[in-house]
């Protein structure tokens, strides 16, 4: 299956970012299924596709021609899709994907994941959208969403495939299950 992880191009502050991204790509490959994302070789991106391809991986990446253009590509993917803009990139990794991850990340990731989460919400896309809730990050996200359905402006029902996992095996069982 082809795996969309959606992630910042820095590295963040904390240690276990890297650890868990790392763990993450390692557990794609070994596991024969293929990473999808943004096509960076920096930062928590560079990590999960060089983690991906040392554990006999298919990585490809996804780029908009401006970064390109900036010299961010990732060397040695299995294929490398350059697209027009943002949006066409979001839309193409939403097409090859058959599971949804946002690793914890920046403005970008939310932007990337929250298409996801409203497609699924709306019965557009049925696969496994999970955010990856490493160290509460996405706590406050969770809140929201059920902030949603008290106030009537959402429910469960739509809800129902936005998932959070606190670590790696949660994520496994989620995509198992949905699978």
């Amino acid at each position: 299956m082809n795996i969309t992880v959606y992630l910042g191009a820095m590295e963040g502050l904390d240690p276990d970012l890297k650890a868990a991204v790392r763990e993450l790509g390692s557990w794609i490959g070994q596991s024969k299924n293929a990473l999808v994302y943004g096509g960076s070789r920096t930062g928590l991106m560079g990590e999960l596709a060089d983690s991906t391809l040392k554990a006999g991986g298919r990585v490809t990446g996804v780029e908009p021609e401006f970064f390109i253009e900036s010299n961010l590509q990732m060397e040695g993917l299995s294929e490398l899709i350059v697209t027009k803009d943002i949006a066409a990139r979001r839309k193409k990794m939403i097409e090859l994907g058959d599971a949804f991850i946002a690793f914890p990340g920046g403005t970008g990731t939310l932007e990337e994941i929250s298409e996801v989460m409203s497609m699924v919400s709306l019965g557009q896309l049925k696969a496994p959208c999970i955010l990856y809730d490493l160290k509460d990050y996405y706590a406050g996200l969770k809140a929201q969403l059920e902030h949603m359905i008290e106030l009537g402006l959402s429910s469960r029902q739509r809800q129902e495939g936005i998932c959070f996992a606190k670590d790696l095996d949660q994520i496994k069982e989620i995509i198992n299950r949905c699978v």
